[in-house]
């Protein structure tokens, strides 16, 4: 038996991997042999044994439960100690004033990833690892210090932009082999580029404009072969420009320096804009391209991000603190640990951290893991970034797939793609590499509160080929919509594009994909805000080729936002004749244009031609009829189709298809669920399975079509 004398119970308290056990619990008890004893004789068996087992001493208990409990408590979350370090190491070795160190936390929270974490700095998802370092605009000043940033070999985003650095390229930075995106603009760094940057193969973007870098441009830049921009403008780079290569780049700009010779022929793909400032020539075989605009314009004054560096997380909970104080509480602490830990987790996936800067202002912001897992659709998926109860905020409808904030949107490389009805597309690199496309609109005549309830249906829907909207931002002066970027461009590019060598023309087989998505995607529009919605402004240049080569539709939402006369000018050729006179759109007048958006695909002509010197309109609908009433079928077909045999019978059901969208009487006109299955059937055919029909003749096919022709004249 145990010693029956009282003994205290002892401090219980406990932490997840110790245990305190009472001082009596850790004594042998006396009816156990000692070391220096021999062992005791077994019982008697005069006595039966019982044959109920022994119950622990009630003593017992309580420290067996509590041990049990406290093994249930989550391990301390791990820091990346050795990370830390080095960048404490870094922000040691700057020439900073109380100001700037006053803007970064390092110091007054131990903890680097866990809320409310480190200024500026991202944790690997198992918090082991730095991956990203963004630090813009906080005053940063001096020499990057040496053997500190080559530590965080994990790094893969390192941004010091709009800060007061200054002397040579930091070597550091030649050591991260992990680096995408390497960010050091407007800053006072000088001297020549680095020749050896071997350790950089996996850069995505490079951006050092506005600093006073001199000398050659290295031809190591042709090792970077992943990267995908490249912005050395405005310093003072001399010579010619070598032949990198380079076959991943989307964006170039070498502006405002002193380089001078031929363009090579690797770079001359893009606009003069990117050479402007130079003494570049091209050489007399290549015409300039219409110049681009190199970044996004500065916003006015009103959009000024917020300066104040205090650093703001969306809906971020308190951090949990509570010190276990009795064993009685062992429970409660492990179950509060583990819910704070999922609830750690969960943010990380939908939360921004806000902070933009105009020049000099702080801009301090931890950065989203850039997980590619993006939320569907459901309203819990957005999330906001900017100053609460300004209104001026961009708002996310994907928030774990993108991770900026306004001042990333409008300091990223950017390069005009085209003006269309509703304003200016750019494609922006931003500085983790991800492209998007930002749509600035103008002319909106819809207030905040309609524009912002318009957004909210467009940014719902989900669907293959339909064009998501990932983010929108809306202030009294400006307005802008955040969407994928599609390496193909629009449809109307691919007809109507620059013609030579290097052109892919459509053939026919993508170019029925591309009606067949394009027509899904506005079916499924068709379905949205119970059956009411309307797109209002579909042609070939708001349809997009997916990965698939299926059409994809864009611009959704906004005929509604726009003056109905400005935008209706200039969508010319699409617009049913209704819309002329109601100025109001409809499901119907969206049939219309995609029969119009069909026989711009089997013509490849723009929906209005200027002929005889710019003074004759064609209108390609006209036209299409008047060539079918004349039986000349034939001369309808883009002549680039038919090279390709065997298509005849499908490009006179599309043209079929076509004639029944165009028809003049909105009731006379199909529903988009029927288009999109009488598409499928010719898609059946030109596959080879759809079940074989009554035979017909092109005699027979082109009296239907003067059938439908003359129908739809009516």
């Amino acid at each position: 038996m145990l010693n029956s004398s009282s003994r205290s119970p002892g401090n219980l308290a406990c932490t997840p991997g110790e245990l305190s056990l009472p001082h009596h619990l850790a004594e042998l008890p006396p009816s156990l042999p000692r070391s220096n004893e021999p062992p005791a004789r077994p019982p008697s068996h005069s006595t039966p044994p019982s044959i109920h087992p022994a119950m622990p001493p009630p003593r017992l208990l309580l420290p067996l439960l509590l041990l049990f409990l406290c093994s249930l408590a989550p391990p301390a979350a791990p820091e990346p100690d050795a990370d830390k370090a080095a960048l404490l190491a870094f922000l040691a070795g700057l020439g900073n004033g109380a100001t700037p160190r006053a803007r970064i936390n390092w110091l007054a929270t131990p903890l680097a990833c866990a809320p409310p974490g480190w200024t500026g700095v991202t944790c690997s998802a198992d918090a082991t690892r730095v991956v990203a370092l963004h630090l813009p605009g906080l005053g940063l000043s001096g020499r990057v210090p040496p053997r500190t940033l080559a530590r965080l070999t994990a790094l893969r985003l390192l941004s010091l932009r709009a800060n007061a650095l200054q002397g040579p390229f930091p070597d550091d930075v030649l050591s991260l082999t992990a680096l995408q995106g390497l960010h050091l603009q407007r800053n006072a760094f000088s001297g020549a580029l680095p020749n050896n940057l071997t350790g950089l193969r996996a850069l995505q973007v490079l951006d050092l404009s506005f600093n006073a870098f001199d000398g050659a441009l290295p031809a190591a830049l042709s090792n970077l072969t992943g990267l995908v921009a490249l912005n050395l403008s405005n310093n003072s780079l001399s010579g010619r420009v070598p032949d990198l290569g380079l076959p991943a780049l989307q964006f170039l700009n070498l502006s405002n320096n002193h380089l001078d010779g031929a363009i090579p022929k690797s770079l001359l793909r893009f606009s003069d804009a990117a050479f402007a400032g130079n003494n570049l020539t091209r050489g007399p075989a290549t015409p300039p391209q219409p110049p681009p605009t190199p970044t996004l314009a500065p916003p006015p004054p009103s959009l000024a991000p917020p300066t104040a560096a205090k650093k703001r997380r969306l809906g971020q909970t308190a951090v949990l603190a509570i010190a276990v104080g009795g064993c009685v509480l062992a429970f409660a602490v492990a179950a509060a640990l583990l819910l704070a830990f999922c609830g750690r987790e969960d943010r990380d996936e939908t939360s921004f951290d806000s902070a933009a800067t105009s020049s000099g202002g702080a801009a301090d912001k931890n950065k989203n893991k850039n997980k590619k897992k993006g939320l569907r659709g459901s309203p819990e998926s957005k999330a906001v970034i900017g100053k609460p109860g300004d209104g001026n905020r961009i708002v996310f409808f994907e928030g774990p797939s993108l991770a900026f904030d306004l001042e990333d949107l409008l300091r990223a490389s950017a390069e005009v793609l085209g003006k269309g009805a509703f304003g200016t597309a750019y494609r922006a690199v931003l500085e983790d590499a991800t492209t998007v496309v930002v749509k600035r609109l103008k002319e909106v005549s819809a207030g905040r509160r309609d524009f912002e309830q318009q957004m909210e249906l467009v940014g719902r829907i989900r669907h293959d080929n339909v064009v998501e909207l990932r983010a929108y931002y809306y202030s009294k002066d400006e307005k802008l919509l955040v969407y994928d970027y599609y390496t193909r461009g629009s449809v109307s590019n691919m007809l109507h594009g620059k013609r030579g060598e290097d052109r892919m023309p459509l053939d026919w087989e993508s170019r029925v994909k591309i009606a067949l998505g394009a027509a899904r995607g506005i079916a499924h529009i068709h379905t949205e805000n119970n059956g009411k919605f309307v797109h209002g402004n579909i042609k070939a240049s708001n349809v997009f080729v997916n990965k698939h080569e299926y059409g994809c539709i864009s611009d959704l939402g906004l005929a509604s936002l726009m003056n109905p006369i400005t935008a209706r000018s200039r969508s010319l050729g699409y617009c049913a004749p209704e819309v002329t006179d109601t100025r109001k759109a409809s499901q119907s007048s969206d049939v219309y244009s995609f029969g119009v958006f069909i026989l711009e695909l089997l013509t490849g002509k723009s929906p209005v031609q200027i002929t005889g010197g710019g003074n004759e309109v064609v209108h390609l609908v006209r036209w299409v009829q008047s060539v079918v009433r004349e039986e000349w079928t034939a001369e309808v077909f883009d002549g680039e189709l038919l090279r390709y045999p065997n298509i005849e019978e499908e490009m006179v059901e599309m043209l079929q298809i076509a004639m029944a969208c165009v028809s003049r009487t909105p009731e006379r006109r199909p529903k988009m669920v029927d288009v999109v299955r009488t598409i499928e059937e010719v898609r059946r055919s030109e596959t080879g399975t759809r079940p074989s029909t009554e035979a017909s003749t092109p005699a027979v096919e082109a009296a239907q079509i003067r059938a439908e022709s003359s129908s739809a004249a009516q």
